[in-house]
């Protein structure tokens, strides 16, 4: 039974009553139900947080109320009426609009363009443009950054930044509530905030939020009801997020009981050859005199802020980036700096930040993604053997239990936790045995998370070596064996995971930032 409080709804017009109302919604691709029975109440002024594990069905709802999916069966309800939003103009019209994970800006265009993008200020066919920039120092104004010109370019603004110029676009609209698709993504921790900060204005002034992360943290800290989807359906709706523990948000969202717990890990024996050595490394500009050593079977963990120079290390030691001082040895032997195929034949693979943009090739096959590292031994003189490459890739989607296990699906129709496990087989099938790994779980819901875990604690016991970036610290000590604290580039903590705690890698990381 869903549990939810939609009893408690007033009437239409009164100042609780839902802004948007969703009702039974069915939507249906070729006889496949991706929603089989969605409810959801959203009210003026309230960040209503959408959770649910890849595959849930919030991408597809994303898109119903965006107006690009036409619902099989049910209603959607704006303000007490019906509405049919058949595009996502008509649903901006309505007062609907969506800012997806990798947002629609244009960089080479203005601020002030892309705010007014698709319905520009003109008389008479000529285009106002000291109106849109008026207008948009106003709207920019609104969000807390009145200091970000109409005039600059999309193109040089961070992540954050376009975000502040997506939501000034949909103000623009006039629109009333906002649906994120999980916009701290790509956010550093002083972005998240801001991020907070903005969408609290925005509440404030009475616009809606619907808030879609796989970070229970950050519900804690921005939500005021949840909805939880799994398998297509609603099987929690308006839950308060004070009063609902975040163990039964997990069992709505996966079915049981699951807890962030890592895997134990055995001690890695003092014998234990030394696969990956990283002596006095360096990148001019960016880090300095990083030096750490990863034995068969140990994971080593870099923690540190965004922009202190984590995932330049990996990047770096997998010959990406070429070093300006220092060396980098597998199995004893020193890699030529900046050379990819030297690290690879080496023996070392690299998972990266984003997949999807730098690891991944989103519209081929599942198994051509596994086997893209070894095309030659595929090779049967001009003509590749697929046969082969599929046998090859089956032999690990099984091992590491992708799913769907389909070798011919398209891998961008996998959730991010099975893409990560697709990323780490083309390496095993390489026979790599020094895994870089940067956010394995960025993007993973937090059913899949305990897997992941279990998956890096397994290869470490088959006797790789791991290196693993993360964000969280929690996860980087829960994960590693050893850890390094990274700061303005510099190690400013080198020691066991098991003699450090969470409280003592954020004073150090804020004291070498001080520095």
């Amino acid at each position: 039974m869903v549990e939810d409080d939609r009893t408690r709804a007033d009437a239409p017009g009164s100042p609780t009553a839902p802004l948007l109302a969703v009702r039974g919604i069915v939507k249906e691709f070729s006889g496949v139900r991706a929603l089989d029975g969605v409810d959801l109440d959203v009210r003026p002024g309230e960040v209503h947080c959408l959770l649910g594990q890849n595959g849930a069905g919030k991408s597809t709802l994303i898109k119903v109320l965006a107006g690009a999916h036409r619902p099989t069966s049910g209603t959607v309800e704006w303000r007490g009426q019906e509405v049919r939003p058949s595009s996502p103009v008509d649903a901006l019209r309505t007062g609907i609009a969506t800012m997806y994970q990798e947002l629609d800006v244009v960089d080479g265009l203005t601020v002030a363009e892309n705010v007014y993008l698709g319905h520009e200020l003109s008389r008479g066919g000529v285009t106002r443009r000291h109106d849109a920039h008026a207008r948009t120092r106003e709207l920019l104004r609104r969000l807390g950054h009145g200091d970000l010109s109409p005039t600059r370019e999309v193109g040089t603004l961070s992540a954050a930044g376009k975000q502040v110029v997506s939501m000034a676009r949909a103000l623009s609209h006039d629109a009333r509530l906002i649906v994120m698709d999980e916009p701290s993504a790509v956010l550093d921790s002083e972005e998240v905030a801001n991020l907070f900060r903005v969408v609290r204005q925005l509440t404030a002034d009475g616009v809606a939020v619907l808030y879609i992360s796989h970070r229970l943290e950050e519900i804690r800290q921005i939500g005021d009801r949840i909805t939880v989807l799994k398998d297509g359906r609603t099987v929690a709706s308006g839950l308060p997020v004070a009063g609902t523990p975040t163990a039964d948000l997990i069992r709505l969202m996966t079915g049981r009981s699951v807890q962030r717990v890592f895997p134990s890990r055995s001690p890695v024996p003092a014998d234990a050859p030394p696969l990956l050595e990283v002596r006095h490394l360096a990148l001019r500009g960016v880090f300095s005199d990083v030096s750490f050593t990863v034995r068969a079977g140990e994971v080593v963990g870099l923690a540190g802020l965004v922009g202190s120079g984590r995932s330049e290390v990996l990047e770096t030691v997998y010959g990406a980036r070429r070093a300006t001082a220092g060396e980098v040895l597998v199995d004893g032997k020193k890699l030529r700096p900046g050379s990819v195929p030297t690290a690879v034949r080496a023996g070392i693979g690299l998972a990266p930040e984003e997949r999807k943009a730098q690891g991944l090739l989103l519209d081929e096959p599942v198994y051509r993604n596994i086997t893209l590292s070894t095309f030659s031994r595929f090779a049967r003189g001009p003509v590749l053997d697929e046969r082969a490459e599929r046998a090859r890739a089956r032999e690990q989607i099984d091992a590491l239990d992708v799913r769907p296990a389909e070798t011919d699906r398209a891998i961008r129709t996998l959730s991010g936790g099975n893409q990560q496990k697709a990323m780490l087989a083309r390496w095993l099938v390489h026979g790599c045995r020094v895994l870089l790994l940067d956010e394995p779980t960025r993007g993973v819901d937090v059913g899949a998370r305990a897997e992941m875990y279990a998956l890096v604690n397994d290869l470490a016991r088959a006797g790789n070596a791991v290196v693993v970036v993360s964000s969280e610290i929690e996860e980087v000590l829960g994960l590693a064996d050893h850890v390094l604290v990274l700061a303005e580039g510099r190690v400013v903590h080198s020691g066991p995971a098991a003699q450090i705690d969470e409280h003592r890698v954020l004073d150090l990381v804020m004291e070498g930032s001080a520095a």
